[in-house]
């Protein structure tokens, strides 16, 4: 019994990678279209060290978007070089009017 429980341990491990290797695969040929027109937000303060944290990480000032124009955006409109930032506040603005969308459709 001991020289089989190592036997099961390698199959089960070796199983445990190529698996999720395949389906992560499989699972990215339909999102390709998604990821070349990213325009990442990210839920940001507005005082000064988060400014100066976005500048280091990011290399620009941090520009804010409103819901509504984040709600706006067309795929056929330019990519941004950097992340956009939006409030806290607008960010849940975003998520009610996604919502209401998703509801209406």
């Amino acid at each position: 019994m001991r020289t089989f429980t190592p036997l099961v341990s390698l199959a089960v491990l070796t199983a445990a990678t190529i698996l999720p290797a395949g389906l992560v695969s499989a699972g990215d040929l339909g999102q390709t279209s998604a990821r070349t027109n990213a325009r990442p937000v990210l839920i940001c303060a507005t005082d000064a060290a988060t400014r100066r944290a976005f500048t280091r990480e990011h290399g620009s000032a941090p520009i804010f978007v409103t819901a509504r124009e984040a709600l706006s955006v067309r795929a056929s409109d330019p990519e941004w070089r950097t992340p956009r930032c939006m409030t806290a506040r607008e960010h849940a603005r975003y998520r009610e009017a996604a919502t209401t969308f998703a509801a209406v459709r």
